[in-house]
């Protein structure tokens, strides 16, 4: 008998072939303006005793299990006791097991102290997905992130001290046609400062339910990007990035990207720049806006 998962059921890309276990419901956020993902939830976290079972059943049918990601939108809020509960579970019950990951809202990675996060890491939570969406102060307020840029680079610095890699997200389109320069220029700023292991574009994809929320944030007015706006902030991004703190690891390969890259930077910073140019010239094809999603 599967699991009986509490949908819907949100994971990174990345964590498509691995074992999802829900230790909470929903965000304990879930203000931020461009998100409908948990709209449908109440936060709540799951009682331990129902995660426990899902990890003995998750175990009997999947003991060769290497990888598991904790669900929904920010396990890293639980207590650390209870984390390291269901992390020792996990270990237990999986015998080959040799990553846990999570997401985590940049408000409770500050909460935890990097004693806490070592022992998290200790216990094999060793990669934390991390929306910095925005290194823009303005932006962040516009689309009630709850967080600054500046504490995000103190929560960064927390993972990295704790040995926890960290998977960095940042939103193409998300200042639209007045502020995308402002935008991803203050993003780079707080990347080329600020420690990660990953980073990922995502698009702008507003459902329905979200749209007039986050065009409230925008008192003059949004102008959304088009195609070509989308791929000069990718240019202007990754052309900008030139003295990151630590080797990362580059994809947009999100299912919301009119165009998927993969690469390492600084590595291969020329050939992403020569790509993107060629979708801007036309030569390279762009994902149809049909098949962009969430």
């Amino acid at each position: 008998m599967a699991i009986n998962y509490h949908m819907p059921l949100y994971r990174p890309p990345s964590e498509g072939e691995n074992l999802i276990i829900q230790a909470t419901l929903g965000c304990s956020f879930n203000n931020c303006t461009f998100c409908s993902m948990y709209h449908g939830k109440t936060f709540q976290p799951r009682a331990l005793a129902d995660v426990m079972l899902d990890i003995d059943q998750a175990a009997s049918e999947w003991p060769q299990a290497r990888r598991v990601f904790l669900a929904d939108g920010d396990a890293l809020v639980l207590p650390t006791s209870h984390l390291l509960k269901i992390l020792n579970h996990l270990s237990l019950r999986l015998p080959k097991l040799t990553r846990v990951s999570s997401y985590a809202l940049p408000g409770n990675l500050l909460k935890k102290s990097v004693a806490e996060l070592n022992l998290l890491q200790e216990h094999k939570l060793t990669l934390l997905y991390y929306g910095i969406e925005s290194g823009s102060a303005s932006l962040l307020k516009k689309i009630r992130k709850g967080a600054t840029p500046e504490g995000m680079f103190e929560g960064l610095i927390k993972a990295e001290e704790a040995q926890i890699k960290t998977s960095a997200t940042v939103v193409l389109g998300l200042g639209g046609q007045e502020e995308w320069q402002s935008h991803i220029d203050q993003t780079v700023d707080l990347l080329q400062k600020a420690p990660v292991n990953y980073l990922s574009t995502l698009q702008l994809f507003l459902e329905d339910s979200v749209r007039e929320r986050f065009l409230s944030g925008f008192k003059a007015g949004f102008k959304f990007q088009d195609d070509r706006g989308i791929l000069a902030e990718q240019y202007r991004l990754i052309d900008r990035l030139t003295s990151l703190p630590k080797r990362a690891v580059f994809r947009s390969n999100h299912a919301s990207n009119a165009l998927a890259l993969a690469g390492n930077l600084p590595k291969d910073r020329q050939r992403l720049l020569m790509e993107i140019k060629a979708a801007q010239d036309g030569a390279a094809n762009l994902r149809p806006a049909f098949l962009r999603s969430l």
